[in-house]
Protein backbone atom coordinates (compact mmCIF):
# COMPACT_ATOMS: atom_id res chain seq x y z
CA UNK A 1 0.00 0.00 0.00
CA UNK A 2 1.32 3.24 -0.40
CA UNK A 3 1.45 6.24 1.46
CA UNK A 4 1.42 8.73 -1.62
CA UNK A 5 -1.66 11.03 -1.88
CA UNK A 6 -3.64 10.47 -4.77
CA UNK A 7 -5.15 13.25 -6.98
CA UNK A 8 -7.54 11.95 -8.66
CA UNK A 9 -7.98 13.27 -12.13
CA UNK A 10 -11.04 13.12 -14.48
CA UNK A 11 -11.42 13.79 -17.88
CA UNK A 12 -14.75 14.54 -19.86
CA UNK A 13 -16.28 13.33 -23.05
CA UNK A 14 -14.51 13.23 -26.25
CA UNK A 15 -11.05 14.34 -24.55
CA UNK A 16 -9.92 10.34 -25.58
CA UNK A 17 -10.23 11.98 -29.43
CA UNK A 18 -7.32 14.07 -28.65
CA UNK A 19 -4.79 14.58 -30.99
CA UNK A 20 -7.13 14.26 -34.04
CA UNK A 21 -10.30 16.20 -32.95
CA UNK A 22 -10.03 19.71 -33.78
CA UNK A 23 -6.30 20.23 -33.90
CA UNK A 24 -6.21 23.71 -34.34
CA UNK A 25 -8.27 24.26 -30.95
CA UNK A 26 -6.82 21.37 -28.92
CA UNK A 27 -3.62 20.58 -30.48
CA UNK A 28 -1.75 17.68 -31.44
CA UNK A 29 -1.12 16.03 -28.11
CA UNK A 30 -3.57 12.66 -27.57
CA UNK A 31 -4.78 11.87 -23.75
CA UNK A 32 -1.93 9.21 -23.97
CA UNK A 33 0.25 12.49 -24.03
CA UNK A 34 -1.40 13.91 -21.07
CA UNK A 35 -1.48 11.19 -19.07
CA UNK A 36 2.18 10.67 -19.17
CA UNK A 37 2.93 14.69 -18.42
CA UNK A 38 0.17 13.77 -15.34
CA UNK A 39 2.37 10.82 -14.00
CA UNK A 40 5.24 12.49 -14.47
CA UNK A 41 4.57 15.74 -13.17
CA UNK A 42 3.17 13.66 -9.92
CA UNK A 43 5.96 11.74 -9.73
CA UNK A 44 7.95 14.82 -9.73
CA UNK A 45 5.66 16.17 -6.74
CA UNK A 46 5.67 12.73 -4.79
CA UNK A 47 2.34 12.34 -5.15
CA UNK A 48 -0.03 9.69 -7.17
CA UNK A 49 -2.82 10.33 -10.03
CA UNK A 50 -5.34 8.16 -10.85
CA UNK A 51 -6.64 9.16 -14.16
CA UNK A 52 -9.85 8.45 -15.89
CA UNK A 53 -11.66 9.11 -18.74
CA UNK A 54 -15.19 9.09 -19.13
CA UNK A 55 -18.01 10.39 -21.96
CA UNK A 56 -20.66 9.27 -19.17
CA UNK A 57 -21.89 11.98 -16.65
CA UNK A 58 -23.55 9.20 -14.25
CA UNK A 59 -19.80 7.57 -14.51
CA UNK A 60 -18.21 10.77 -13.67
CA UNK A 61 -20.33 11.76 -10.34
CA UNK A 62 -19.85 8.24 -9.25
CA UNK A 63 -15.97 8.89 -9.08
CA UNK A 64 -16.32 12.33 -7.76
CA UNK A 65 -18.65 10.73 -5.19
CA UNK A 66 -16.20 8.28 -4.31
CA UNK A 67 -13.19 10.61 -4.12
CA UNK A 68 -14.59 12.11 -0.55
CA UNK A 69 -11.92 10.38 2.10
CA UNK A 70 -10.04 9.06 -0.45
CA UNK A 71 -8.60 11.63 -3.07
CA UNK A 72 -6.61 14.79 -1.64
CA UNK A 73 -7.62 16.55 -4.48
CA UNK A 74 -9.43 16.29 -8.37
CA UNK A 75 -8.36 17.87 -11.26
CA UNK A 76 -11.02 17.48 -13.62
CA UNK A 77 -11.27 18.74 -17.18
CA UNK A 78 -15.03 18.27 -17.52
CA UNK A 79 -14.39 19.16 -21.33
CA UNK A 80 -18.61 19.18 -22.57
CA UNK A 81 -20.19 19.19 -19.25
CA UNK A 82 -18.63 22.42 -18.10
CA UNK A 83 -21.63 24.22 -19.38
CA UNK A 84 -24.28 21.90 -19.47
CA UNK A 85 -23.90 19.81 -15.74
CA UNK A 86 -25.10 21.09 -12.71
CA UNK A 87 -25.10 17.21 -11.86
CA UNK A 88 -21.15 17.39 -11.92
CA UNK A 89 -21.23 20.70 -10.19
CA UNK A 90 -23.58 18.61 -7.22
CA UNK A 91 -21.24 16.22 -7.19
CA UNK A 92 -18.66 18.27 -6.80
CA UNK A 93 -20.61 20.57 -3.82
CA UNK A 94 -20.17 17.04 -1.98
CA UNK A 95 -16.54 16.81 -2.22
CA UNK A 96 -14.38 17.79 0.86
CA UNK A 97 -10.86 18.55 -0.80
CA UNK A 98 -9.47 21.35 -3.66
CA UNK A 99 -10.65 21.22 -6.93
CA UNK A 100 -9.13 22.44 -10.07
CA UNK A 101 -10.78 22.96 -13.12
CA UNK A 102 -8.74 22.66 -16.26
CA UNK A 103 -9.26 23.32 -19.93
CA UNK A 104 -6.96 22.90 -22.67
CA UNK A 105 -8.32 25.84 -25.10
CA UNK A 106 -9.06 29.25 -23.60
CA UNK A 107 -13.21 28.86 -23.14
CA UNK A 108 -13.26 33.04 -22.93
CA UNK A 109 -12.25 32.91 -26.66
CA UNK A 110 -14.42 30.18 -28.02
CA UNK A 111 -18.10 30.17 -28.77
CA UNK A 112 -20.42 32.10 -25.82
CA UNK A 113 -21.79 29.01 -25.08
CA UNK A 114 -18.83 27.31 -23.74
CA UNK A 115 -17.84 31.03 -21.47
CA UNK A 116 -20.50 29.67 -18.66
CA UNK A 117 -19.40 26.60 -16.39
CA UNK A 118 -20.85 25.13 -13.56
CA UNK A 119 -17.89 23.59 -12.85
CA UNK A 120 -16.26 26.86 -11.54
CA UNK A 121 -18.62 27.31 -9.33
CA UNK A 122 -17.23 24.31 -7.17
CA UNK A 123 -13.48 25.26 -8.12
CA UNK A 124 -10.88 25.94 -5.97
CA UNK A 125 -9.14 27.03 -8.74
CA UNK A 126 -9.46 27.26 -12.89
CA UNK A 127 -6.63 27.10 -15.76
CA UNK A 128 -7.47 27.28 -19.31
CA UNK A 129 -5.86 27.99 -22.33
CA UNK A 130 -1.81 26.48 -21.59
CA UNK A 131 -2.81 23.60 -23.39
CA UNK A 132 -1.60 20.35 -21.55
CA UNK A 133 0.76 22.00 -19.89
CA UNK A 134 -2.60 23.27 -18.00
CA UNK A 135 -2.37 19.74 -16.28
CA UNK A 136 1.13 19.96 -14.44
CA UNK A 137 0.13 23.45 -13.79
CA UNK A 138 -3.12 22.25 -11.49
CA UNK A 139 -0.81 18.80 -10.28
CA UNK A 140 2.05 21.12 -8.90
CA UNK A 141 -0.68 23.05 -6.99
CA UNK A 142 -2.85 19.83 -5.96
CA UNK A 143 0.63 18.59 -4.59
CA UNK A 144 0.96 21.81 -2.60
CA UNK A 145 -2.01 22.18 -1.11
CA UNK A 146 -1.94 18.52 -0.21
CA UNK A 147 1.44 18.51 1.78
CA UNK A 148 -0.06 22.09 3.84
CA UNK A 149 -3.32 20.12 4.56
Amino acid sequence: MSDLKTILVINGPNLDMLGTRQPEVYGHDTLADVEALCRQTAEAQGIAVDFRQSDSEAEIMGWIKRARGAAAGILINPAGFTSTSIAILDALLIYDGPIIEVHISPLFRRDEFRHLSYVSKAATAKIEGFGIQGYAFALTRLAQLSRAA
